[in-house]
C-alpha cells in the first residue's frame, strides 16, 4: 500500500515543487503576492471547488503556466511528468511568439479542442483569476471579466459530463462578480 501511496502522490507533489521553482522570480499583479500562488489556488480550486481528485489532473493544474510563463519547455514536462500531463501543459499554454490578435484565437481553438482534463484547469483558472481580479484596477478587473466571458463562451459547446459542473461554478461566480462591478 504504501508505496502505490508513493507511485500515486509523488508526482502531484513534485509538480508542486517544480512550479514554485519555476515562478520562483514571478509576482502576480498586484506586486506583493508570488505568483507561484496562483497555480496553487488553480489546483487547490480544482480540488476543493470542482472535486477533481486525479492526482495527474492536479498536477497539470498546478504547472499550467510553466511553458507559457517560465524557461520550461514540453521536453522538460514530458520527462519529468509525462507525456498526458505535458500534452495538457501545453495545451493551456499561449505561444507568446505571436502577437495578441492571433494569439488569442489560436489559443482558443487549442484549449477548447483539448480533452476535460484541461478543460478543468482552464475553469480553475479562469475561477482564480476572477477570484485575484479584486486586487486590480477597475480597467484591469474589466479586462478580466471579458477575457473569461469570452472563454466561457468557447468553452460551452465542449462540455462533457466531468466539465458540467466546475463550468456552471465558473459562470456563476463570473455573474457574481459581473454584478458587483456592473
Amino acid at each position: 500500500m504504501s508505496n502505490q501511496l508513493e507511485t500515486t502522490y509523488r508526482p502531484l507533489l513534485e509538480a508542486v515543487a517544480f512550479a514554485a521553482r519555476a515562478h520562483r522570480d514571478q509576482w502576480r499583479k498586484d506586486k506583493e503576492t508570488p505568483y507561484c500562488s496562483h497555480p496553487f489556488r488553480v489546483c487547490l480550486i480544482a480540488r476543493e471547488v470542482f472535486g477533481i481528485t486525479d492526482p495527474r489532473v492536479l498536477a497539470a493544474a498546478v504547472l499550467h503556466d510553466t511553458i507559457e510563463d517560465t524557461t520550461t519547455d514540453f521536453d522538460d514536462l514530458e520527462e519529468k511528468f509525462g507525456a498526458d500531463i505535458a500534452a495538457w501543459v501545453a495545451a493551456l499554454s499561449k505561444d507568446k511568439r505571436q502577437r495578441d490578435a492571433k494569439r488569442e484565437p489560436a489559443y482558443m481553438r487549442q484549449f477548447t479542442a483539448a480533452p476535460w482534463p484541461v478543460h478543468v484547469c482552464k475553469l480553475g483558472d479562469i475561477f482564480d483569476n476572477l477570484m485575484d481580479s479584486v486586487h486590480t484596477k477597475p480597467e484591469q478587473q474589466a479586462k478580466t471579466l471579458k477575457r473569461s466571458q469570452t472563454y466561457l463562451a468557447a468553452l460551452k459547446p465542449k462540455l462533457s459530463a466531468r466539465t458540467r459542473k466546475p463550468f456552471a461554478i465558473v459562470s456563476r461566480l463570473l455573474a457574481e462578480i459581473g454584478t458587483k462591478q456592473g
